[in-house]
């Protein structure tokens, strides 16, 4: 009978840390997919629920070469922090590519997918930020916040970092937490532009459905990463600096044009709906230039990638059979 492997959160939390592999391993998925015929990603599957400020991703991808592929679930429902829980949660199940048969479901409650979001937001840092980059902004206060602030640690030397919220008091208890944790510059500012004048790499981690940066506000030299706009309703950054920024980059262009910053800049007739853009995976490559001064001003696209879960999945899945963690369970 077949027999798949089950992993808990705490066991996921233990084999696959945010560090540098969990980096090197979503940098190769998006190396993957700027490869002709290399990646079968189908579009996202997304169910809104309205009533409860909710939303599920259904996302997949195969990797030519890899034994498994990842099919992910993944909820967001924004007002659960009201009530006392988290706002994201979530599962994985990966299949066998040679015969479809689960090998193994991992019960992460979404920790897989902050785990390689916050990686990818190191890459794009790693590729595009300049290379002495050590004053990072971040937008919001959530797991995600955290999480991209540590990533940015592994690919650049930052010493000082910003924190903005629409409610200044979780910047403020997010940055009393990071102090304790950490032994740069913490500060968290009530004014967004003043958190970002001066700042090398700002990273927005909010479901905001309206700019929260404004394309004047931007300075020569900085890299912006979008990690929220994964929604066609959301927008954290002004659609103009889409259009004047020296180097723009998407995930997948194909998701950039329907949901993320770049579909924004579409629909407010700044950039042509067929306006040729790099993937991070271009860059990544090789293929396609990215960062070409110092002071260009640099946008990375991020709106999640089927790709990154089956990679992140197929990680797990082979350190918990290293290690020998899990529970077999016989179907």
């Amino acid at each position: 009978m077949p027999i798949m492997k089950i992993l808990t959160e705490s066991e996921l939390r233990t084999i696959v840390p945010l560090d540098i592999d969990a980096v090197r391993c979503t940098e190769d998925a998006f190396r993957a997919l700027a490869a002709e015929n290399k990646v079968t990603m189908p579009p996202i599957l997304r169910l809104d629920v309205p009533d409860s400020r909710g939303e599920v991703d259904v996302k997949t991808a195969y990797i030519q070469g890899l034994s498994g592929f990842a099919i992910k679930i993944s909820p967001g429902f924004f007002d659960n922090p009201k009530i006392g829980l988290p706002s994201t949660n979530g599962m994985m199940v990966l299949l066998s590519s040679k015969t479809g048969l689960v090998q193994a479901l991992l019960l992460d409650n979404g920790y897989l997918t902050d785990v390689r979001t916050a990686a990818a937001g190191a890459v794009a840092a790693r590729h595009l930020a300049q290379e002495d980059a050590s004053i990072a902004t971040v937008f919001g206060t959530g797991v995600q916040a955290r999480l991209q602030l540590q990533a940015l640690t592994l690919v650049r030397p930052i010493r000082e970092v910003r924190v903005w919220a629409r409610d200044h008091r979780k910047s403020v208890s997010l940055v009393d937490q990071l102090r304790l944790e950490n032994r740069f510059s913490v500060s968290a500012f009530a004014d967004p532009r003043t958190a970002i004048s001066g700042s090398h790499i700002i990273v927005t981690t909010t479901p905001a459905d309206q700019p929260i940066i404004d394309a004047s506000w931007l300075e020569p030299g900085q890299h912006v990463t979008g990690m929220g706009s994964d929604a066609e309703h959301k927008n954290e950054i002004d659609p103009v600096a889409i259009e004047r920024a020296d180097v723009y980059v998407a995930d997948s262009l194909k998701q950039t044009r329907r949901l993320g910053e770049l579909h924004h800049a579409i629909d407010a007739g700044l950039v042509s709906s067929d306006a040729d853009f790099p993937e991070l995976g271009h860059i990544i490559a090789g293929s396609k230039v990215g960062r070409r001064s110092a002071s260009d001003i640099t946008i990375a696209d991020l709106t999640g990638t089927g790709v990154q879960d089956t990679a992140i999945a197929t990680l797990a899945f082979q350190r918990a059979e290293e290690r020998n963690v899990g529970t077999l369970f016989e179907s």
